[in-house]
């Protein structure tokens, strides 16, 4: 008999859909209260999960939900670099 893997899924904070883990980007809220993306996955911290797509960004930022989920307040500088990483246009 052959096992089926569960395939882990989770939220975007933007869209609210769950997909993949490995469809979406990680930001985390570092223990030294820093607010990076991870490209791995598996850095400590606070975690939120987010599509790929520009308008998830946009609506994860005008409702606050990506605040909501790392339970800190993201100054606009923040944002604007993290919108840089991720390549949205």
């Amino acid at each position: 008999m052959v096992r089926v893997r569960k395939i882990p899924q989770r939220m975007c904070v933007g869209c609210r859909e769950m997909k993949n883990k490995k469809e979406l980007i990680r930001i985390v809220r570092t223990p030294e209260e820093q607010i990076v993306i991870d490209s791995t996955g598996k850095k400590a911290g606070r975690g939120a999960y987010i599509c790929s797509d520009a308008q998830c960004f946009k609506i994860a930022v005008k409702a606050k939900s990506l605040e909501k989920a790392l339970e800190r307040r993201i100054p606009e500088d923040i944002i604007a670099e993290l919108q840089k990483e991720l390549v949205i246009d």
